[in-house]
């Protein structure tokens, strides 16, 4: 089931790119339907609301959008690792914020997230029909990297507090269909196409993965689930090459893979440590 989730949660770049309406109409669309989803699939989404979950909720609202928002203006192999940057602002806060040690093999993490995220960022910025601002996309994406960071400190936070599981999720997509609705309205024209590939992300993409995750997380160990999560950005890009045909050059592909091993490393440290 994890390993589902996790490959229709990659699905999400080329289905993004392939749907030709705006980036305000998909993110809100897409977190609409999700957010009914979630509410008819999972009973347990529709109880144990708190005034807690709003600040986590707000963090994955904005995530939500700005993938959207930077897979439409980059190629979604940059959307998704940069995104993937996450633990860097996690170790940061834990340094900056709460004054915890960053201990070496934290700052090494750290580093090769970094570096990463510099091979993204010395890479070919040359607009293509399928990612036609990949500077402004790429600067969103790594700032996707920071609200996630936020989504998941908050996400463990609420489970310490024994508040919110599904509910943050649901309320997230919520807001992101509100906050996008105004810039997403009038749709001049909804072309079939378009109405199943919204539906396809709201329902399957987003709300049946979650559905997935949350059962199998019941039985499956972090550091497992770690692993089997990374599915999701290493075939992300796949699906974009087979269906628009975007290819990584060397150098992203190179910051691709620093960034997950520089996150597997992290996922094993924070199991160790859990």
């Amino acid at each position: 089931m994890l390993l589902a989730a996790a490959v229709l949660f990659s699905t999400g770049g080329a289905a993004i790119k392939a749907c030709t309406l705006t980036s305000w109409q998909v993110a809100g669309f897409r977190s609409g339907l999700a957010a009914l989803a979630l509410l008819v699939f999972l009973p347990e989404a529709r109880k144990g609301w708190d005034w807690r979950i709003a600040p986590v909720a707000m963090a994955s609202a904005a995530t939500l959008l700005l993938f959207v928002v930077a897979t439409k203006n980059t190629t979604s192999a940059n959307a998704i690792f940069l995104q993937a940057t996450g633990p860097l602002y996690v170790l940061a806060a834990g340094t900056l914020v709460l004054g915890e040690r960053m201990h070496i093999r934290e700052a090494l993490t750290g580093l090769l997230i970094a570096i990463g995220m510099t091979l993204f960022y010395f890479d070919s910025t040359t607009a293509t029909a399928s990612a036609p601002n990949p500077g402004f996309g790429n600067a969103l994406a790594a700032l996707s990297g920071a609200t996630w960071a936020a989504t998941v400190v908050g996400l463990r936070w609420l489970s310490k507090n024994s508040a919110g599981g599904v509910t943050p999720i649901v309320l997230a997509n919520g807001i992101t269909f509100l906050a996008a609705l105004p810039m997403a309205l009038p749709i001049d024209k909804l072309l079939w196409s378009d109405a199943l590939i919204l539906l396809y992300l709201g329902v399957v993409q987003i709300g049946l993965s979650y559905v997935l995750m949350i059962r199998a997380m019941k039985e499956v160990e972090a550091l497992g689930a770690s692993l089997i999560l990374l599915a999701e950005p290493a075939l992300n890009p796949v699906w974009s090459w087979l269906v628009l045909g975007e290819v990584l050059s060397r150098q992203a592909l190179a910051g691709g893979c620093v960034i997950l091993l520089a996150t597997l490393g992290h996922a094993n440290q924070f199991s160790k440590k859990s």
